[in-house]
């Protein structure tokens, strides 16, 4: 076999395409998204070699059209899931022992098959399952996805090829071994690129996978393992599985060869693992990495010098596209008093201008909302703040879940610094905007940053470059990815490393070479090339 050291090609940004009006992806991604409209499709376990259908299945429903059925799922039961675990470690060995630059191709194979003849079909299975729109689609499903798995393939490179210094006489190396056991993934509805980067990520490294998908992204998910398999992808190094999470939680975590967890979704969830992780900790071979993005209520704050159109464009962007269920997405509002009539104005007009429906009816700017638990929760807080004396709804406020669970984009001003929206995360469209007086500018820094416990993301608007200077030392804890004069949500791989600290998780920065080191385990080597023999040293002479 030839020997080298080899260079993965460079990893660029995936071109966002425009879906315009008689454009060829137009064209592809509709007449996609109606076959698989039409048709329904059977999600199975993937184990090992196996595609297990149990015939305990639940049904996939478009958030917009919950009575149409695409598809069902079929839950696994404690047996599949030690299966899975089993599956996993009989795979492990060999996959980790396989030359890097072999698992480098699959995954880079992977990212081809995405940006070419699975580009279509990736995207129109999150419009129909996760109710994106084809933008919303494509920058995540097609485009974050296939820069995940580029870029963490050049990440893997550089961490191979950095190594010690030597000194006279002695060789020193290192190397990253993958980790004693197998990881447990697990993923949240909202982005396919998460979905397939948090499995795919330990993998590259030469981990084996137990993976377990929202049950409101099954639908994506099944394409994901389509891709992977169609790449190359050795039966058990990601073994699928879907049903009760807390039953495959226990049953993942009681095992000895329980090695990290890769995890996005809710902090309460989060912190529950963790607790079991530390209750089970004497059981483990090896501590395991614990690596989790959680909650957010990030936050947008405006100066008086802000620019009120493009504070109004970050806040109807920020806030409102995918319905506002990004991690990032902008939630609560802080604007100076002086610019906020014209403000308010923008941010009113544009909301009026939003089109909301279908995701295959491109002009809609958004769809619904994820399912009927999330639709409850955002209508009961709508109500709220109906009735509360400190709030009132300046847009929106509407919701109808007849057909699809449609909460339209609302916005509350309250003139209560504590009002419960601008702390508690919604995960939808519904914006929460306190307004300050100018004079006030400091004092609302640290209103930003202490009245919410979540450190994801966070933005500030302003003309003044002492203002900026000021907010940026101010919320340097309150936001692990912070911007100036840009929407707090869009996180692109290989630009803006993505992830938060305090509630909103341990900020390991997936899509950067920081979350590849979580998923190794550095070894030393040092070769004396002639070894003395003899223990006296000069001084003893």
């Amino acid at each position: 076999m030839p020997k080298g050291i080899f260079n993965v090609p460079k990893a660029i940004n995936e071109p966002v395409k425009s879906y315009a009006p008689g454009t060829k992806e137009r064209e592809q991604v509709l007449a996609t998204f109606k076959e698989l409209y039409n048709t329904t499709v059977d999600v199975p376990n993937y184990i090992g070699a196996e595609e297990i259908r149990t015939g305990n299945t639940k049904t996939i429903n478009p958030p917009f059209d919950h009575k149409k059925v695409v598809g069902t799922y079929h839950e696994a039961n404690k047996e599949h899931i030690e299966k899975a675990i089993a599956a996993a470690l009989a795979a492990r060995q060999k996959w980790a022992d396989m030359a890097w630059e072999h698992r480098a191709s699959i995954f880079l194979k992977a990212a081809d098959l995405l940006a070419g003849p699975y580009r279509a079909k990736i995207n129109a299975a999150t419009m129909i399952g996760q109710a994106k729109t084809v933008h919303q689609a494509e920058i995540d499903s097609a485009c974050e996805f296939i820069d995940f798995l580029r870029f963490n393939a050049e990440y893997m490179q550089q961490i191979y090829a950095e190594q010690p210094v030597s000194s006279e006489g002695i060789w020193n190396r290192l190397e990253h071994r993958p980790l004693e056991g197998f990881i447990y993934a697990i993923t949240p509805f909202n982005f396919t690129a998460i979905a397939g980067n948090l499995p795919a990520a330990p993998a590259l490294m030469g981990n084996v996978v137990v993976w377990k998908p929202s049950a409101s992204q099954t639908y994506s998910a099944n394409v994901i393992m389509e891709v992977f398999k169609l790449a190359g992808l050795p039966a058990g190094v990601i073994n699928m599985v879907h049903g009760d999470p807390v039953m495959i939680t226990d049953t993942v975590l009681a095992s000895p060869d329980f090695a990290g967890i890769h995890y996005t979704g809710s902090t309460h969830v989060f912190n529950d693992i963790w607790a079991k992780i530390g209750q089970n900790v004497h059981r483990y071979k090896t501590y395991p990495r614990i690596v989790g993005e959680t909650g957010g209520k990030d936050f947008v704050v405006a100066h008086p010098s802000a620019i009120p159109a493009a504070v109004a464009t970050g806040l109807t962007r920020g806030a409102f596209e995918y319905q506002g269920q990004k991690c990032s997405a902008a939630s609560r509002a802080y604007i100076a008093k002086s610019i906020w009539p014209a403000v308010k104005e923008h941010l009113v007009n544009d909301i009026k201008s939003f089109k909301i429906g279908s995701p295959e009816d491109p002009s809609n700017f958004i769809s619904a909302v994820i399912h009927e638990a999330s639709f409850d929760k955002l209508a009961k807080y709508i109500d709220a703040a109906k009735a509360a004396p400190d709030a009132e709804i300046i847009a929106g406020g509407t919701y109808d879940k007849s057909k699809g669970w449609f909460i339209d984009p609302t916005v509350i001003v309250t003139t209560n610094p504590q009002y419960d929206t601008l702390s508690t995360e919604l995960f939808g469209p519904v914006l929460t905007i306190f307004v300050y007086e100018d004079d006030q500018w400091l004092e609302t820094l640290k209103l930003v940053d202490e009245t919410s416990p979540y450190a994801l993301t966070g933005a500030v608007f302003s003309q003044d470059r002492y203002a900026i200077e000021e907010a940026a030392k101010a919320l340097e804890n309150a936001a692990g990815n912070f911007y100036i004069n840009d929407k707090p949500t869009g996180a692109v791989v290989g630009q803006q490393p993505f992830g938060g600290a305090r509630s909103s998780g341990t900020n390991d920065k997936a899509g950067s070479i920081l979350n590849l080191l979580r998923w190794v385990s550095p070894r030393t080597i040092k070769e004396t090339l002639v070894p003395p023999t003899d223990y006296r040293y000069p001084f003893l002479g």
